[in-house]
């Protein structure tokens, strides 16, 4: 990589995802804590609270249900696999999916247990089927979290019951659904089923969004008296994903209004828009002792942006590098940047790349140079 590619890969920053809405974008919400997030940008629309440690009640059960769906990814667990439940698993309180002490089932349902019923028996019984016990599985979830750079997150059970050392933000807990969806789309439709009967116990989805916002199609609910209401939930339309956290609301109506409003505002107030595709050239950049006399330069990432409804009709786009660029030059080094201007929003700065190599001229090229230099060394010592 040439010096001049060095000091732009140092200086530029990389491809920015959170984007600082002006005032009159910003929404207020009665949740103690919440996040809305554009996943298709990586703009966060909404924030409050979002890095607060709190209960998060059964919402952490999709930490269990990320452990198990890489279990089933890496082969280690087949949906199949029947485990015999404990009695530990059995008497647990709260919601749960009703299965009994001493009989088998397959991780297949126990999973439709923890995602559509909640069942807090469901999830103990995958935790023990993984870990041994509750305890080790909390280990492993603490440690998983860590492995992926999730801070704010301390798990003390698999279910979310109340315990002084189980605590997560809205924050992270949107990393969380966010690994689901991209990483286990196939896993991830079970989120989406509105009911499940096991034992002759038919129980419904407790996702409020459900059928009643376009595009709703998961996570979790979540309730504890110290808790509050909180649900994560996320919705898909037209190709535009939105994710949203809410917690510490005060009733199961509450919960169900505010996630409503939040997602149907999030799709109707924003754009997010594809403004350059990854390796797409943006500027053909002049090239010094080249073999070619020029480089294609172009972001190595789609650039995306999401920006209240209009303002992305008035963006403002500029390349910039400082050349002419010394050759040799290698595919994918920095050699400039993307300056994205939208109003009322940060200036926004994207590394540009080359995309394609080029060597050293050869001794024609190199001569050229060196008289194009001596010249103008000539002319300025001149004055000229």
């Amino acid at each position: 990589m040439s010096s001049i590619a060095r000091r732009l890969a140092q200086a530029l920053c990389l491809l920015v995802a959170l984007v600082a809405l002006p005032a009159t974008a910003q929404q207020s919400t009665p949740a103690r804590a919440a996040i809305v997030i554009d996943m298709l940008s990586g703009a966060v629309l909404l924030e409050k609270n979002a890095d607060e440690m709190l209960p998060p009640a059964s919402m952490s059960k999709l930490m269990t249900n990320m452990m198990v769906f890489e279990q089933l990814e890496s082969g280690r667990l087949k949906l199949s696999d029947e485990f015999l439940i404990s009695a530990n698993a059995a008497s647990l309180g709260g919601s749960r999916m009703f299965v009994r002490q001493g009989s088998r089932v397959s991780v297949e349902n126990l999973l439709r247990g923890v995602v559509i019923q909640s069942g807090n028996d469901a999830a103990v019984a995958l935790a023990e089927a993984i870990a041994g016990t509750e305890a080790d599985f909390a280990k492993l979830m603490n440690r998983r979290a860590a492995e992926l750079g999730i801070e704010n997150a301390m798990f003390a059970n698999a279910t979310g019951w109340p315990h002084p050392d189980h605590r997560i933000s809205v924050r992270a807990l949107s990393q969380i659904a966010e690994r689901i969806i991209l990483e286990f789309p196939a896993h991830y439709a079970l989120f989406s089923e509105r009911e499940f009967t096991w034992d002759g116990i038919t129980q419904r989805n407790r996702n409020p969004l459900l059928g009643s916002v376009e595009g709703a199609d998961g996570l979790k609910t979540g309730h504890t008296s110290e808790a509050g209401y909180g649900l994560v939930a996320s919705a898909e339309r037209e190709g535009r994903r939105v994710l949203l956290v809410v917690a510490g609301l005060e009733s199961v109506a509450q919960r169900r209004q505010e996630a409503e409003r939040l997602m149907n505002w999030a799709f109707r107030a924003f754009d997010t828009k594809v403004l350059q595709k990854a390796g797409e050239p943006v500027i053909d950049a002049e090239t010094w002792t080249g073999a070619a006399p020029t480089v294609p330069l172009a972001p190595a990432e789609d650039v995306i942006l999401t920006a209240p409804l209009g303002d992305l009709d008035r963006t403002t786009v500029t390349a910039h590098y400082e050349g002419p660029l010394p050759a040799p030059i290698a595919e994918g080094d920095v050699l400039g940047a993307l300056e994205i201007e939208v109003p009322g929003l940060p200036l926004r700065r994207v590394p540009l790349v080359a995309t394609e190599d080029v060597p050293p001229g050869g001794f024609l090229v190199r001569m050229e140079a060196a008289a194009e230099l001596l010249i103008y060394r000539a002319l300025a010592l001149a004055g000229l």
